[in-house]
């Protein structure tokens, strides 16, 4: 049992490091795309450092903690197989392949933005950056409470989480709006 703890401390440790690593990198991206409004001069500068500091972030941080913290995971169901006959888990582990596929997406995005490709707004930038707070906040629960049951109130819940960010960040693009001038 030993080994287990051992191997779930690593797995929580690289869960924090990825996670960190993809709210930093969109936070990156959103700064990298609000260059774009400053002047020339500015805008090459600020652009060349964040492309920079973004790929430095996702090859040396985020990247590598999301390939540890599958391979720590897959280490916890080798030990205890028994895991597997969890319904939580294969929901979390649902909400892990969705993670899996926002990753992807960000180092599309963050692709993109090296070539000076600019698809999403800050704003759509931001709410993007939400979507990962999403996925963790169902994942640490589903974890935490082991309930693959309560689907309906599960679900309402994540809704109302989902609505309740979508509404902060808007207030916030509304209030930055409003002390810019």
């Amino acid at each position: 049992m030993s080994a287990y703890l051992y191997v779930l401390a690593i797995h929580i440790i690289f869960v924090v490091s990825w996670m960190a690593g993809l709210f930093y990198s969109v936070r990156l991206f959103i700064y990298h795309t609000e260059a774009n409004e400053r002047p020339e001069n500015e805008r090459v500068i600020l652009q060349k450092e964040y492309e920079k500091i973004e790929h430095k972030l996702w090859n040396i941080i985020t990247t590598p903690a999301m390939v540890l913290t599958l391979i720590a995971g897959i280490t916890l169901v080798c030990i205890n197989p028994d895991l597997l006959k969890m319904p939580w888990l294969h929901v979390k582990l649902a909400f892990v392949a969705g993670l899996i596929g926002y990753h992807f997406i960000c180092q599309r995005i963050m692709k993109q933005l090296k070539r000076g490709i600019f698809t999403l707004s800050s704003f759509k930038l931001r709410l993007w950056n939400e979507v990962a707070t999403i996925f963790l906040v169902a994942i640490v629960f589903t974890v935490v409470l082991k309930s693959a049951v309560d689907w309906v109130y599960g679900l309402m819940g994540l809704i109302v989480f989902s609505m309740v960010i979508m509404f902060a960040v808007k207030w916030y693009k509304g209030y930055r709006k409003r002390h810019s001038s």
